[in-house]
C-alpha cells in the first residue's frame, strides 16, 4: 500500500526536475459515447455533431462520425454535411400584465393578468439550456377571498365574543386594499369520540369541522352567524385543526373559492394533531386528501387519520391558498416551526381575547403579498430547471434564492430568468408539459417540452437499404443503422459470428502479428480501430497499423510544427523537409555576397536536415562530439585518446550556433543517439586551421522517453534503498533460532509391536 503514494510523489519530482509536465487532454465525450447513429450522437451533448460525408478512413468505426464540431472540420468534414440541431422556443400566449389603478373600473378576476408570458413551447437538445424571461406584477385592486377557520374548544370562549363583530370591521379595513372582498367562516374542535362537556356547561358535542358560512360579501351575515355559535371541548390539549384545513383546501365548491387571492385564517390557542395520532382512537387509515362534506359537516373524521404536514403543504399549494396562523403567544414557537414547512404562510400573535385579530390579518396579508415565490410542477426525468431573480432596487438572486423576490408593493414589477435543460431524451420521446406559478396565486405559465432525439436526416432514412448488406439496416445520415442482431459498418455480420476464428484471420496482417495490430477490434472480419483519449490522435489503416501521432518530433513538436503525420511518416509543408520537417529548403540564408551558396565552399544537400562540407566529413566526428559533450556513444571509453583533435565549445540553444556566411567553411549537423535523442552541432576549420565544434549543450529528447528514463532512474534508486534496508534489518535480527522448550509436535507415531519379528509357525 506504500508504493502508490511513492509513485505519485515521484511523478511530482519528475515534473519538477524534467520540466516536461503536460496537461492531460480533456476527455472527448462525443468519442467516448461510441454513438452508432446520428440520434445517439446528438443526445450525448451540445458539443457533438454527426458527419454525413463518406470521409472515414479505412479502419475507422462508424461511431467516429460523432465528434466535436471543430474536430470534424479539421478532419475534412464540410460544414454543410454536419448534423447539429439546435434547441428553440416559441411563445404561444403573451398577454401583457394588467396596468390599472383602484377605482378605474371593475374587471373580472379572469381578465386580470399578473404573470407574463402564459404559454410557450421549448424544443430541448440534450445539454443545451433554453432560457426565457418571466415577468410578475402585483395587480392593483386584486380580488381577495378570506376564510376564517376558528377553534371552538372551551378555551376559546373569550375569543369567540370578539370574533362576533369581525365581519363588518374586516370588510371596512379590507376595502382599503381591494374593492372586491369576500369572507367566510368555519369551525373545528376534534374528532368526535365522546362529549367532554359535563355539569351545567353550555357547550355542544365535539365535531371535527363545520363549514358555517360560504364566502360572501355580506359582513353582517358573518357577524350574525358567528354570534350563534357555542363552544365545545375535547379530551386532550391538541386540536384536530389539520382535518379542517384539509377540507377547506379541497372542498372548493362548498367553500366558494374563486380564482383570486385565497387567504385562510387559522385561529387557535392550542397545538395540533397530525398523521399517526389517530391510532390513539383506533383510526389507522391514512387521510385520502379528498372532500367529505355532507350538509357542510366533515363526515369521515372517525374513518380517516389526521393528514400529515407534507400532505397539507401539497393541497394548500395545489389550491393556491395562503395561510395565516393567528395563534396565542404560548404556542407561537410551535406554529413558527410549522410556518417554515408551509410556503406562503404567516404567523401572528393573537391577544388573550382576539381583540387584535383585524390588525393581525392586515399585517399578515401585507407580509404575504410582499413576497413572490415561484414553484414548478414535477419535472420529467432528466430535466433540470434553474432560476435567477431580478427584484426591486437591483437585488438579484440565484439558485433557491432565484425563485423569489421580497419587499414588493402593489404595482411593482419583478423579473425572473428561467433556464430549462434536458440531460437526456425521455424513454418514449414524447412531449411533456410542466407548469410554473407563483405560490398563492392562481395564474401560471404552461410550458410544453419537445425533445430533439433524432437528426433531421433521420426523416429521409431508407429502411432495408441494399447499401446495408441486402437490407439488414436503415441507411440514414450517411451510415447504416443496423437492425437488431446485425453489426458492422454495412451490417454485414451477425452478432453470433463476431468471435469466429475465420473472421479474426482477415484482421491480421500476417500470422506473426496481433489482431488489428493490437490497436483495434475485429468486427465481422474488419478492423475497427480504438479511439484515443486525445480526439486529435487516431489509429487508421486496414489493420489499424497506422496512426497520426507517432512521427518524429523537433522542438517537442510533431513533425516540427511544419507538417502532419500520416501512418507514422511526416508529410512536410512546402519549403520544409527532413524526417521531422525541421529542415528548411530556403537557401537565402546561405548566400554569400557573391550570390553563391556558402561562398562556393559548401554545397546544400537535402538529406536529414544537414549541411555537409564539400571537401571532407570525418566519420569519427559524430562519435567524438557525442562522447566529449555528453559522455555517451561508442567512443566514451577512448574519448581522450581519439577525440582531442578539435576545440569543443558548448552553447545553450540552436540559435547560438555559428551561422553560414563567416570567413571559413562551416558545417551544420544534426544526429540521433542511441536513446532516440537529437543533438545539434557545427564543424568548422577556422583561419588558424584549427578545428572547432560548437554543440548545443542539451539533448532534444521526446517527452515520453525523457520521463521514462528519469522514472527508471528514480525507481532503481528507490528499489536499491529498500533492498539495502531489508538486508540491514535482516542482519540486525536477534531472535533465538533454537527450538522452543514448551513446543510439542502435533505428529504422533505408532508402530506395530510385532514389526520385525518372525511369524509363529502353527
Amino acid at each position: 500500500m506504500q508504493k502508490p503514494v511513492f509513485t505519485l510523489s515521484l511523478w511530482g519530482v519528475v515534473c519538477r526536475l524534467s520540466n516536461l509536465c503536460f496537461s492531460i487532454p480533456e476527455r472527448n465525450e462525443c468519442i467516448k459515447a461510441n454513438a452508432k447513429s446520428c440520434g445517439e450522437c446528438i443526445q450525448v451533448g451540445v458539443k457533438c455533431g454527426w458527419c454525413m460525408d463518406p470521409f472515414l478512413k479505412q479502419g475507422e468505426a462508424t461511431s467516429t462520425r460523432c465528434d466535436e464540431l471543430e474536430s470534424l472540420r479539421k478532419r475534412g468534414c464540410s460544414s454543410a454535411m454536419v448534423e447539429n440541431p439546435r434547441g428553440s422556443q416559441l411563445v404561444l400566449k403573451d398577454k401583457a400584465v394588467t396596468n390599472r389603478n383602484q377605482g378605474e373600473g371593475k374587471l373580472r378576476p379572469e381578465d386580470i393578468t399578473q404573470i407574463q408570458p402564459q404559454k410557450l413551447t421549448l424544443s430541448l437538445r440534450s445539454g443545451e439550456p433554453q432560457s426565457f424571461n418571466l415577468k410578475f406584477k402585483l395587480a392593483e385592486d386584486y380580488p381577495i377571498d378570506l376564510y376564517y377557520l376558528m377553534d371552538l374548544s372551551y378555551s376559546m370562549k373569550d375569543h369567540l365574543e370578539n370574533v362576533k363583530n369581525l365581519g363588518t370591521q374586516l370588510m371596512l379595513e379590507m376595502s382599503k386594499i381591494t374593492s372586491d372582498f369576500r369572507i367566510g367562516f368555519g369551525s373545528f374542535v376534534e374528532k368526535k369520540l365522546r362529549n367532554p362537556c359535563t355539569g351545567d356547561q353550555n357547550c355542544t358535542s365535539p365535531f371535527s369541522y363545520k363549514n358555517l358560512l360560504t364566502l360572501t360579501r355580506n359582513g353582517q351575515e358573518f357577524n350574525t352567524l358567528v354570534g350563534q355559535q357555542q363552544i365545545s371541548g375535547n379530551l386532550d390539549s391538541p386540536e384536530g385543526g389539520f382535518d379542517a384545513i384539509m377540507q377547506v383546501a379541497v372542498c372548493g365548491e362548498h367553500i366558494g373559492w374563486r380564482n383570486v387571492t385565497r387567504l385562510l385564517v387559522f385561529s387557535t390557542d392550542a397545538g395540533f394533531h397530525f398523521a399517526g395520532d389517530g391510532k390513539l382512537g383506533g383510526i389507522v387509515l391514512p387521510n385520502d386528501g379528498k372532500c367529505h362534506l355532507e350538509n357542510n359537516m366533515y363526515t369521515m373524521s372517525h374513518y380517516y387519520d389526521y393528514p400529515s404536514i407534507a400532505h397539507l403543504v401539497q393541497k394548500l399549494s395545489d389550491n393556491n391558498i395562503q395561510t395565516i396562523f393567528a395563534i396565542t403567544e404560548e404556542f407561537q414557537p410551535v406554529y413558527m416551526e410549522l410556518k417554515n414547512l408551509i410556503p406562503k404562510s404567516a404567523v401572528g400573535t393573537l391577544s388573550a381575547n382576539s381583540s387584535n385579530v383585524i390588525n393581525l390579518i392586515i399585517d399578515a396579508y401585507n407580509s404575504l403579498s410582499s413576497e413572490v415565490i415561484l414553484e414548478n410542477s414535477k419535472l420529467p426525468e432528466g430535466v433540470t430547471i434553474m432560476y435567477q431573480s431580478r427584484c426591486k432596487n437591483g437585488v438579484t438572486g440565484e439558485g433557491e434564492m432565484g425563485r423569489k423576490c421580497s419587499n414588493i408593493s402593489i404595482g411593482d414589477e419583478v423579473f425572473f430568468i428561467i433556464s430549462i435543460t434536458a440531460k437526456q431524451c425521455p424513454k418514449m420521446g414524447k412531449p411533456e408539459t410542466i407548469k410554473i406559478k407563483p405560490l398563492g396565486f392562481n395564474e401560471e405559465v404552461e410550458i410544453t417540452l419537445n425533445f430533439i432525439c433524432e437528426c433531421d436526416c433521420h426523416k429521409h432514412g431508407i429502411e432495408n437499404s441494399e447499401i446495408c448488406h441486402n437490407g439488414n439496416g436503415t441507411y440514414e445520415c450517411g451510415a447504416c443503422r443496423c437492425n437488431e442482431g446485425r453489426i458492422g459498418r454495412q451490417c454485414e455480420c451477425s452478432t453470433n459470428e463476431v468471435t469466429s476464428e475465420d473472421l479474426d484471420k482477415s484482421c491480421r496482417k500476417d500470422n506473426g502479428t496481433d489482431i488489428c495490430s493490437n490497436n483495434g477490434d475485429c468486427v465481422c472480419g474488419t478492423c475497427e480501430c480504438k479511439k484515443r483519449e486525445n480526439p486529435e490522435e487516431r489509429y487508421s489503416g486496414k489493420f489499424c497499423e497506422c496512426d497520426n501521432f507517432n512521427c518524429d518530433r523537433s522542438n517537442n513538436k510533431l513533425c516540427g510544427g511544419h507538417g502532419h503525420c500520416e501512418c507514422r511518416v511526416c508529410i512536410c509543408d512546402a519549403n520544409w523537409t527532413g524526417s521531422a520537417c525541421d529542415c528548411s529548403l530556403d537557401t537565402t540564408t546561405c548566400l554569400a555576397s557573391n550570390k553563391q551558396i556558402c561562398n562556393g565552399l559548401l554545397f546544400f544537400v537535402n538529406h536529414n536536415a544537414k549541411f555537409y562540407q564539400a571537401s571532407q566529413c570525418e566519420t569519427t566526428c559524430v562519435e567524438c562530439v557525442q562522447c566529449r559533450a555528453f559522455g555517451t556513444g561508442e567512443k566514451k571509453d577512448t574519448c581522450e585518446r581519439d577525440c582531442s583533435y578539435f576545440n569543443l565549445i558548448k552553447v545553450k540553444d540552436r540559435g547560438k550556433l555559428p551561422q553560414p556566411g563567416q570567413a571559413f567553411p562551416l558545417m551544420h549537423c544534426k544526429e540521433r543517439d542511441a536513446n532516440d535523442c537529437w543533438f545539434y552541432y557545427t564543424y568548422a576549420v577556422n583561419n588558424k586551421t584549427e578545428k572547432e565544434v560548437h554543440v548545443v549543450e542539451t539533448l532534444d529528447c521526446p517527452a515520453g522517453l525523457a520521463l521514462l528514463l528519469i522514472w527508471k532512474l528514480l525507481m532503481i534508486i528507490h528499489d536499491r534503498r529498500e533492498f539495502a534496508k531489508f538486508e540491514k534489518e535482516k542482519m540486525n535480527a536477534k531472535w533465538d533460532t533454537q527450538e522452543n522448550p514448551i513446543y510439542k509436535s502435533p505428529i504422533n507415531k505408532f508402530q506395530n509391536p510385532n514389526y520385525g519379528h518372525k511369524a509363529v509357525v502353527l
